[in-house]
């Protein structure tokens, strides 16, 4: 199927037509009203659910006014295109400067960024086997900070030895607006022929 004007291609499913889904789980900050005109093409009824996902340090004191290296989820800033993550926007909210790794980036690195010239000033973490971990140890070694943020899945402290203090950094769902995905999913739930208790 042909991506839509906004640059889109609409869900299918297996006979090749699309989905009609009930509820559709949009965030994209800066871009709600282009997200809900897409969706909008793929179904008009859909309950649109809208949300936010603010970010945090666990310790934002340990990273406010320093020199910071951001390490991104890789697939969140190669795959999807974004030039940084959560990291980078919880280091810059508490005054972080954010110091580009490319410089100090080592050889499997310098190939990552250079085959995804959209990512910002950060440090994708991707894969994990010995020497993509190695790789990753090495280019956060190179790199003169104060600090590493480390907005991944895995707690990289546990993986390789980081010569500098590490703060992770997340996000949270959060609902912006009504209805909320509880209150859609209570909807659905009562409509069900079995309750569920």
């Amino acid at each position: 199927m042909e991506r839509d004007a906004h640059g889109v291609t609409p869900a299918l499913d297996r006979s090749g037509t699309v989905r009609h889904e009930r509820v559709l789980i949009l965030g994209a900050a800066g871009q709600t009203a282009r997200a809900i005109a897409t969706a909008r093409t793929v179904n008009t009824r859909a309950r649109l659910v809208q949300a936010a996902s603010p970010v945090h340090l666990d310790d934002p004191d340990a990273v406010r006014g320093r020199r910071a290296l951001v390490v991104e989820d890789g697939p969140t800033i190669t795959h999807g295109q974004m030039p940084h993550g959560a990291g980078f926007v919880a280091a810059t909210a508490v005054g972080a400067t954010v110091v580009d790794p490319k410089p100090a980036a080592v050889p499997a690195l310098e190939a990552v960024l250079s085959r995804y010239p959209h990512i910002g000033p950060v440090l994708p973490a991707v894969g994990y086997s010995r020497e993509q971990l190695e790789a990753l140890r090495a280019t956060i070694a190179g790199v003169d900070v104060d600090v590493v943020v480390a907005a991944t899945p895995v707690d990289l402290t546990r993986l390789i030895a980081i010569d500098k203090p590490v703060v992770r950094a997340g996000y949270e769902f959060a609902e912006t607006a009504r209805p909320g995905l509880g209150g859609c999913l209570d909807d659905w739930l009562a409509r069900l022929p079995v309750r569920c208790r």
